[in-house]
């Protein structure tokens, strides 16, 4: 397949930085460009599996991309976080490593120190790595790397860095991150320095992070009609560590969504499907969690459910460059607002790419036969609204799509708010 095909396949705009290389096994070269594209705006590096002739199968393609990131922590320094997929093209699997664009520059890898210009990949010279220590000097130091005003020895939740470790254990022994005890991981993990728990490290691992930072709850609201109203049926406000956090959100919206049940007249059996495609929803919260700017007192997370969309809003603009239209259309080279707090919920499984992370959540609108998902960026943040399978479904059943056949659908029984 030629690189065309295979841009085109991956949804990759021809202005993002990418990269081919036909022998994955040649770590060195793909770590130089790796290490380039961190120094300066991020990209993709794109191998064919291919060995002695033969394709490689799903087996060896784990492996390989498990060795990989290995590979990529122990020789890129600083840390980062380096995303590895795999990726069928016809019959053959392909390798995309997904660079962000590093924020703690300059990057080396194996001492050495690389720029990628747009059209190939160069050791940087002694003006450059000038250039790029002044600019990490004169920048302010980012929001999750300041200390935490939080006692490291009292306001850690121990079952949520328990929970943390039992989900990442893979990860963390592919990268050689110990975890024999909880200051040390969270030390390897940039989450302490000097002895203090960072902004970062008490978002995900705090008991409750909110009693310092009030913009770290997160509201979620089920409103009764189609508009935002004082009438809702169910209203809850989250704190608490990240990730739980972001699983109570996640089963919040699950609680207050109805089920449509079809009967097909060509089966005797009821299926029933989700309104909305959990896939998306689950990927728009984690971007929401990751990306919002977590500076701003005045900011916060706010899902809104109503009867044929649901809204997920976070506050922090889109990064230069990258418009709603884009993000609809190929993705974009991710910006990390939060890198560290981005790593770990990639250890913990529940990031596996980025930039394409919107096509993600188009596809899986696609395949559950929903309209497209809508992005708007304004004055508040970043909103993303994900409609229902059946946008002008009420709860009388008046106005059903025609989806091809003789189809009953009915509404699971009214949602019961938790208490």
């Amino acid at each position: 397949m030629n690189k065309e095909n295979i841009i085109k396949h991956l949804n990759l705009g021809e202005n993002h930085n990418i990269e081919f290389k036909s022998d994955c096994n040649n770590l060195n070269a793909i770590g130089n460009v790796v290490c380039a594209f961190l120094n300066t705006t991020g990209g993709y590096v794109i191998c064919e599996m291919v060995e002695k002739g033969r394709i490689i199968d799903l087996d060896d393609t784990d492996a390989f991309i498990k060795n990989l990131e290995e590979f990529f922590w122990d020789n890129i320094h600083p840390k980062a976080t380096i995303f590895c997929s795999k990726q069928k093209i016809g019959d053959k699997y392909t390798i995309v490593i997904e660079v962000p664009s590093g924020k703690d520059v300059p990057y080396a890898f194996h001492n050495n120190i690389y720029i990628h210009d747009g059209t190939h990949t160069k050791k940087a010279d002694i003006d450059t790595i000038k250039d790029l220590v002044l600019r990490k000097q004169i920048e302010p130091e980012r929001w999750e790397r300041c200390f935490s005003l939080a006692d490291i020895n009292n306001d850690l939740s121990e079952k949520e860095i328990r929970s943390f470790i039992k989900a990442a254990k893979g990860k963390l022994q592919s990268n050689k991150i110990e975890v024999s005890d909880k200051i040390s991981l969270l030390e390897k993990l940039s989450l302490v320095k000097y002895g203090r728990l960072t902004n970062g490290g008490d978002v995900l691992f705090g008991e409750n992070p909110a009693i310092r930072y009030p913009q770290v709850r997160v509201q979620a609201v089920r409103f009764e009609s189609d508009q935002t109203d004082d009438t809702y049926l169910d209203m809850k406000i989250y704190e608490g560590p990240l990730v739980s956090v972001l699983e109570e959100v996640f089963n919040f919206i699950k609680r207050n969504t109805p089920t449509i049940s079809q009967f097909n007249k060509d089966s005797l059996f009821r299926e029933d499907r989700p309104l909305y495609p959990w896939d998306a929803i689950r990927e728009g919260l984690v971007n929401a969690f990751v990306h919002r700017d977590y500076s701003s007192f005045s900011g916060g997370i706010y899902v809104n459910v109503f009867k044929n969309r649901i809204e997920i809003k976070n506050s922090g603009r889109l990064p230069e460059g990258i418009t709603p239209e884009n993000l609809l259309d190929k993705g974009h080279i991710s910006v990390l607002r939060n890198p560290d707090i981005a790593h770990v919920l990639y250890l913990h499984g529940l990031m596996e790419k980025l930039g394409r992370g919107s096509l993600l959540i188009k596809k899986a609108c696609e395949e559950n036969g929903t309209a497209p998902p809508q992005w708007i960026d304004d004055h508040f943040g970043v909103t993303l609204t994900i409609y229902s399978r059946f946008i002008h479904l009420e709860i009388s059943l008046g106005n059903i799509p025609n989806t091809g056949g003789q189809v009953t659908p009915e509404v699971t029984p009214e949602v019961t708010p938790e208490v």
